[in-house]
């Protein structure tokens, strides 16, 4: 599989920075950073990291079956997380969630169709603190009311 040089020298820095024998340990970083580049963690992408880590694609797969921000299917440009556990629950999460599946006529996992936002409905985004927080890409969203939601998603649309 091909990367871009950029994330060629992210990945041979991550396998530099543990010791021998521990180079399993970029696995996650790894995933994380070829799923911002191609996508998806698609198949060649874990055959390509379980080969550069020292481990067997079923490893990687089991690694991946776990963590929710890792996903096996293309998302939006955009990709909206809504958390509706407890903290976010309790002020309203639940309402943000379903009048963005509303608003994005899409639901759990979904893109739009003109692939410019994806939706996921979140356990946890470790914000409890400024609940109901959101989360576009690495970029979080506080205190979120559903007027702001509304422009949030909006501004997504008229960005180029």
């Amino acid at each position: 599989m091909t990367f871009s040089p950029q994330l060629e020298a992210r990945f041979d820095k991550l396998l530099k920075s543990y010791p021998p024998g521990r180079q399993r340990s970029a696995m996650i970083p790894m995933l994380l950073y070829g799923q911002d580049e191609v996508g998806c963690v698609s198949g060649e992408l874990i055959d390509e990291v379980a080969r550069r880590v020292g481990v067997t694609p079923l490893q990687v797969n089991e690694v991946l079956s776990y963590y929710s921000m890792l996903h096996r299917q293309p998302l939006g440009k955009y990709h909206v997380q809504i958390c509706t556990n407890i903290s976010c629950l309790l002020h309203d999460g639940d309402k943000l969630w379903e009048r963005a599946c509303r608003k994005l006529g899409i639901g759990h996992k979904q893109v739009t169709a003109d692939g410019c936002i994806s939706l996921e409905e979140v356990e946890c985004i470790g914000a409890c603190s400024w609940a109901p927080a959101v989360q576009v890409n690495y970029d979080f969203h506080h205190f979120v009311k559903p007027e702001e939601l509304d422009r949030l998603l909006d501004s997504l649309r008229e960005k180029p």
